[in-house]
């Protein structure tokens, strides 16, 4: 063989190699401004932990960024924009689910005049000023919205819509903090990081009777697109070997939790 060709293999093998050596990437979709989740300089707890799970792929990490609004999974994972979800409820069929890392529950974050409240039988509901988060404009849209709708104390009940400028949650804990409101009812994960830092208590808030069918706590897991087990299973392994740190995590945003036990795989 001459030395033109024994070259010209060479190139093409070397060309092949660096094909295959190309890095992988972690595509995770996210929302830019949703503390203390998520946020676009990586300062969420949802964003940390997707920075172990990278690792421990041995990956790159690559966010799209897109703020969470109705369409967020059509126009995301659905068109393969990414991989993975970070935060996802376990029971949501939109995606393939992982096991569970965390459980959580909405909470009564409590002022002065609140002190306590931790249901919705507590007489003081009625006459005290409360905020809850609002999809849209409906009030029965959440769980916590619903409850109190079913129990009739809507009379001063505060809205805070989630398209409002910043994290609805730091806008109603700021509320809380400033006697604005008297209570605010917030997904437990999004109150705890923002309570803590305003030095308010946050309690699970108890669903009222009758209305045990209406969740208050959710398993929390990751999603991948369907069909995709190999990497559904591949962050299952993950979760497995690097639950403690996930706690960890957890625990530093002051994330409420009500079970530490892992979901199964679907």
């Amino acid at each position: 063989m001459s030395s033109v060709c024994r070259n010209a293999l060479l190139f093409v093998a070397l060309l092949c190699f660096t094909g295959l050596a190309q890095p992988r990437e972690l595509r995770v979709c996210a929302d830019p401004d949703n503390l203390p989740l998520s946020d676009a300089s990586g300062n969420g707890f949802e964003n940390r932990i997707a920075r172990l799970v990278a690792e421990e792929m041995d990956a790159a990490l690559r966010y799209e960024w897109l703020p969470l609004r109705r369409g967020f999974v059509r126009k995301t994972i659905d068109v393969g924009l990414c991989d993975v979800f970070i935060g996802v409820p376990r029971e949501f069929e939109r995606v393939l689910v992982t096991r569970s890392y965390y459980r959580s529950s909405y909470v009564f974050v409590d002022g002065p005049r609140a002190h306590g409240i931790d249901g919705f039988d507590d007489g003081r509901l009625a006459s005290l000023t409360i905020g809850v988060q609002l999809v849209g404009n409906d009030l029965a849209a959440t769980p916590p919205g619903h409850a109190l709708a079913a129990t009739r104390n809507v009379e001063n009940v505060r809205g805070f819509t989630i398209y409002g400028e910043g994290p609805v949650a730091q806008r109603m804990v700021a509320a809380v903090a400033s006697g604005e409101i008297d209570a605010a009812l917030i997904w437990g994960p999004q109150a705890g990081y923002f309570a803590r830092r305003a030095a308010l208590e946050v309690r699970a808030a108890r669903p009222p009777f009758g209305l045990a069918g209406v969740p208050f706590e959710f398993d929390i897991a990751m999603g991948v697109r369907r069909g995709d087990r190999a990497l559904r299973d591949e962050i299952d392994a993950i979760i497995e070997r690097r639950r403690a740190d996930i706690d960890a995590i957890l625990a530093a945003y002051s994330v409420p939790r009500s079970d530490r036990a892992g979901g199964e795989t679907q």
